[in-house]
């Protein structure tokens, strides 16, 4: 089952939000199966901003970080297709445009789940999920994402 992270769930990763949460974002990342595990890449964008505007980390810093999220995963890119499906689906269901990116690359790209704090819990779209993987009730097709379940 292919899933899709968006921004925070790097961000935690990378420590932004304190060493709990930071802990909790590794475990769950290094739980997933590698080979399903896509970034959209507006995501990396993001992580760069988030780095060095609100965590303050120098550029070059941020930047091999970013590079390192490349080289382990495989990304999904921003097309023509994801742009206008994103600006409808940011029309018809009032989603800022920037999180409507991320969620069309990740349905163009037929990702079951997108992980992310910045959705309505279990809103789906065009085939995707979207979860919070943070909450204390996790969706069903994470568990069995994360129990190896074929789904």
């Amino acid at each position: 089952m292919r899933v899709a992270l968006d921004t925070n769930i790097l961000a935690y990763a990378e420590g932004v939000n304190g060493v709990a949460m930071q802990q909790t974002a590794l475990t769950l990342v290094a739980r997933l199966p590698e080979s399903e595990v896509f970034i959209p890449i507006q995501v990396l964008g993001e992580l760069f901003n988030v780095l060095t505007r609100r965590a303050l980390r120098p550029r070059q810093t941020a930047r091999e970080i970013i590079l390192g999220w490349r080289d382990g995963f495989s990304l999904l890119d921003t097309s023509e297709t994801v742009i206008v499906a994103a600006i409808d689906l940011a029309t018809h269901h009032q989603i800022p445009v920037w999180n409507a990116v991320i969620l069309a690359a990740a349905a163009e790209n037929e990702c079951r789940l997108l992980l992310s704090e910045d959705f309505q819990e279990s809103f789906t779209w065009n085939g995707v999920t979207v979860t919070n993987p943070f909450s204390s009730a996790r969706h069903p097709l994470l568990d069995a994402l994360l129990d190896g379940s074929p789904q």
